[in-house]
């Protein structure tokens, strides 16, 4: 797991400010779900048959020896809480969340066992109009972040039940035929779950199902109308993407739609977003058949990206303000002068120096502070009702001010 530093923290802001600006744009509210829930409802959602359930899950009895795990996903928990607190049948709703889910998985660049994920979910809304939304909605993430060119948009359709059922069929013959070349866990998953043979990483697996049956030749009419309606809609918005027809996604509960946003920049190809649709969820986990798509952004591997794309130039300073006392009886002129300022500029990160220290001190810690001015108060500031204005970061004299014209300074000087 993995500690978030000061230095580290003003990008994350930035960056979890920016998507909930994208979201508030769309109408998206937020739900909040807690990180521990009941281990079935992940059983029965995720698939019992899959790596997150089978290896990856932090699951442990409480004092009433129920079995609990922290979450691993949110969608689960979102569909968990709309079906508590009836929100979900007969109703549309758009929502989003935000927060830590966790995985006993191998650590890598970009990946931990406690994570950070934002997603969307949707409800109430079956058409391909809403999968081009929330699939809209990731892209302007991207260009809001500046990092487009950087991601590529995979794209599939895994069809009806009924459908996929024909191609499992269809696809457990072709695996048998080539046993031999399938490792332990596809060999398992050949009866149980055979379509996660095709997200196998195993080279010597990917070799043998290069020509395995492709899904979409077995779509049926409603599903192949639905993904056809999709791709003309993003076509319209201009959004660019690629048909994998390899693409299933790693969770059970997904049906037609779905889609991932990968990145090479990162090193090796790596998934930065992921969704889809998900009809049969919400009554699967005991609500009334009610529609459902989203996605979910790993936010590590995107802050990563935004670090490489050399997004901390936008991110604000901690301070704006740093201000400064020279001698102990002006200590209080300078603590009331700071107050002042986050009374009536309360969007302004004001600094006040404690601990004393003559000139040269001071303005070494104004300066370390990354502040852009420095207030100087001295004797003669205080008994004057004056403030001195030192800039750190441009080349300007310093200026004196009357205590009385400070705000409206220091709002021309930062554009407030």
């Amino acid at each position: 797991m993995n500690d978030c530093l000061p230095e580290q923290s003003g990008l994350w802001q930035w960056a979890e400010k920016a998507i909930r600006e994208v979201v508030a744009s769309y109408g998206y509210q937020e739900v909040r779900t807690p990180i521990v829930e009941s281990t079935d409802l992940f059983k029965r959602s995720i698939g019992e048959v899959t790596d997150i359930v089978e290896k990856e899950m932090y699951t442990f009895a409480d004092r009433n020896d129920d079995s609990l795990t922290l979450r691993p996903e949110g969608t689960a928990s979102v569909v968990r809480a709309g079906n508590e607190h009836g929100l979900l049948y007969n109703q549309q709703q758009r929502l989003w969340y935000m927060g830590p889910m966790f995985r006993h998985e191998r650590p890598q660049k970009g990946r931990y066992r406690q994570f950070h994920q934002f997603g969307v979910e949707v409800f109430g809304l079956a058409g391909p109009d809403i999968d081009a939304e929330v699939i809209a909605l990731s892209a302007r993430l991207w260009k809001k972040f500046g990092i487009s060119e950087q991601v590529t948009l995979e794209l599939n359709s895994l069809g009806s039940n009924q459908a996929r059922e024909t191609y499992r069929q269809a696809l457990v013959e072709y695996l048998l035929e080539r046993k031999e070349h399938l490792d332990e866990d596809s060999l398992r998953r050949l009866q149980s779950n055979p379509l996660r043979v095709l997200d196998s990483k195993n080279p010597q697996v990917q070799a043998a199902i290069t020509d395995a049956p492709s899904l979409i030749d077995y779509l049926d009419a409603e599903s192949k109308e639905h993904f056809q309606a999709l791709c003309e809609r993003l076509d319209a918005l201009g959004i660019q993407y690629r048909v994998n027809p390899r693409l299933v996604r790693g969770l059970d509960y997904y049906n037609r739609t779905v889609f991932e946003w990968v990145t090479d920049s990162l090193g090796a190809q790596g998934t930065v977003c992921a969704g889809g649709r998900y009809d049969g969820l919400v009554e699967q986990l005991g609500g009334k058949t009610t529609q459902g798509v989203g996605f979910a952004i790993g936010l590590e591997r995107l802050v990563l990206m935004l670090q490489a794309n050399g997004a901390e130039e936008f991110v604000p300073s901690p301070v704006d303000v740093y201000v400064t006392a020279m001698g102990d009886e002006v200590e209080l002129y300078a603590l009331k002068i700071a107050e002042s300022l986050r009374d009536v500029m309360p969007s302004l990160r004001v600094q006040t120096h404690f601990g004393g220290g003559n000139f040269k001190k001071q303005m070494k810690r104004a300066d370390k502070s990354a502040a852009r001015v420095a207030l100087v108060l001295g004797e003669s500031e205080q008994q004057e009702a004056q403030v001195s204005i030192k800039f750190l970061r441009e080349d300007k004299p310093q200026i004196r001010v009357a205590r009385s014209e400070l705000e409206s300074t220091l709002s021309t000087l930062f554009s407030l």
